[in-house]
């Protein structure tokens, strides 16, 4: 199978790249492990999408930018959004896919989240990014050069080095050729040939014991690039959401921060303000959530309380239906009663490195989303700005290759190999090994590379997680292809990465936190 463009992932950043290059003319293959192509990270944002309008100077934002990420930020990065995440907003989401954000009598209601120092946060009610991902997969229905194909999950990016029989190889430059793909109904593998490859694999939060990221977030994308050659920066930038619903039947649910955005405040049990920073709730992620893990580990407590007496004047139901509908499930009345919040993984702010137009430091490999870093979310990602950040760059990636295309379209395919069986592969996984691998991975991830890290806990991660990788390198050669163990191989591959990456810095900053 063959394409101009190989997408691989279906996320805002996915789809706003393939529906671009389908409609420059490019023949694309799009591609999602997920039965449902609107299951991702991005169809999990709730409170929204930064709208810089047109009219407004960006240097506010990308000031807000700089604050919250801190010295680390690529300031061309913030740039690029502030400057041209509108006009791509109105084209696509609110143009063509006509996304119903929220609106009021003066037009698009805006709300503010933490460390922004305005109200320029688009949103549809509190579940912005399920309208989102809803709205581009209507659009892509009309576009007919594109393939879609659900429940297909990359295996490895192929490249010229690693899959073919080109011995010349090792004097150029890595060269990706596209991806081998697994089938998941089938259970076969087919190699997907691409002049240009697109990863949009979005998150990892799946290698942690509490996340707001879905199943699916095991960071595919990273690991993929990780062995074929690319540069992978920034992983020990791990941002924590403060606010996840407390409760092991509720894991996951994140309660947005347009919450504490429109005015509720975190508390303790005594009932207690006790976060020492002048914005206070609206502090910058890693503030508040090393606020609540010192606030729980003082107390002895398991959790603390978001508090939204004080934004009673708002139609809470109204504002926020999906918060008020999950919470009243588990007998929470958010009107009247306080929230139970713990902090949980939330979003990488490393990942594989790209330039400003997406090009990774293997040639024909785009990234966006995610996956990728551009350096705009620096240490310590601005609320709201992922969303953004998937949008803009998936237009830019595709600006890019219609400009080069010769560069990319004009080559031939060298002759690639086949897959491969490796190994004995007659054996069914064992469920009990997964479980029991899946669970030591997100306890090490944790307990020793979480909110807080120190140097014993770092030290005892790599040699755990190398150890693990070593047994699920043989386990994944071993036994028959499964998604669950291509998921498994990845995840403890960025686990180790990450661990590694948060060993060799001893500087605290943003979402990495050493005490020593």
């Amino acid at each position: 199978m063959k394409a101009d463009v190989l997408v691989i992932g279906a996320g805002i950043a996915g789809l706003t790249t393939a529906i671009n290059c389908a409609e420059a003319g490019y023949q694309v293959i799009l591609i999602s492990k997920a039965k449902q192509l609107s299951e991702s990270n991005s169809s999990y944002a709730q409170g929204g999408i930064v709208y810089n309008k047109k009219e407004t100077s960006p240097e506010a934002l990308i000031k807000d930018i700089l604050r919250a990420g801190g010295p680390l930020v690529k300031k061309e990065s913030a740039s690029i959004v502030a400057r041209d995440g509108a006009s791509v907003i109105e084209n696509l989401l609110i143009k063509k896919a006509k996304v119903p954000f929220t609106k009021n009598k003066f037009g698009f209601q805006l709300t503010k989240e933490a460390a922004h120092s305005h109200r320029r946060i688009l949103f549809a009610y509190d579940t912005t990014g399920k309208y989102i991902i809803e709205g581009l997969l209507n659009y892509i229905k009309q576009i007919k050069n594109i393939k879609i194909l659900s429940e297909h999950m990359a295996i490895d990016i192929l490249t010229r080095e690693h899959n073919t029989n080109d011995i010349h190889s090792v004097y150029m430059k890595p060269e990706a050729l596209g991806a081998y793909v697994y089938n998941l109904r089938s259970n076969k593998v087919k190699k997907i040939l691409a002049h240009v490859t697109v990863l949009a694999t979005g998150g990892i939060g799946q290698i942690y014991k509490h996340t707001t990221n879905p199943k699916i977030a095991t960071g595919d994308g990273i690991a993929m690039a990780y062995r074929a050659g690319a540069k992978i920066i920034n992983m020990e930038y791990t941002q924590f959401h403060p606010t996840t619903l407390f409760g092991h039947s509720a894991q996951n649910f994140l309660i947005s921060e347009s919450v504490r955005g429109e005015g509720a405040v975190l508390i303790n049990q005594d009932g207690k303000e006790f976060i020492k920073h002048h914005k206070g709730s609206l502090a910058p992620r890693d503030i508040v959530s090393i606020a609540i893990h010192n606030e729980l580990i003082q107390s002895h407590k398991e959790f603390v309380y978001l508090d939204l007496s004080k934004i009673q004047k708002l139609n809470i139901k109204k504002r926020f239906p999906g918060i008020y509908n999950k919470c009243l499930k588990y007998n929470i009345d958010i009107e009247k009663d306080l929230i139970p919040v713990v902090p949980a993984f939330h979003f990488s702010c490393g990942g594989i490195f790209v330039d400003s137009w997406g090009r990774s430091t293997i040639q024909n490999l785009f990234v966006a989303g995610e996956s990728s870093c551009t350096g705009l979310h620096g240490a310590n990602r601005l609320a709201s700005t992922s969303l953004l950040e998937g949008v803009v760059w998936g237009d830019r990636i595709s600006k890019y290759i219609k400009k080069y295309n010769k560069k990319y379209f004009e080559k031939k395919f060298p002759v690639v190999r086949d897959w491969e069986s490796k190994g004995v592969r007659d054996k069914e996984v064992d469920p009990a090994l997964l479980k029991q691998d899946w669970e030591t991975l997100k306890n090490t991830m944790w307990n020793y590379v979480g909110v807080v890290r120190t140097k014993n806990r770092l030290q005892r991660a790599q040699r755990d997680l190398t150890n693990l990788r070593s047994s699920i390198e043989t386990f994944y050669r071993n036994t028959i292809l499964s998604a669950d163990i291509i998921e498994l191989r990845n995840a403890v591959q960025v686990g180790l990465i990450i661990a590694n990456a948060a060993w060799q810095n001893k500087t605290s900053r943003g979402g990495h936190y050493r005490l020593n």
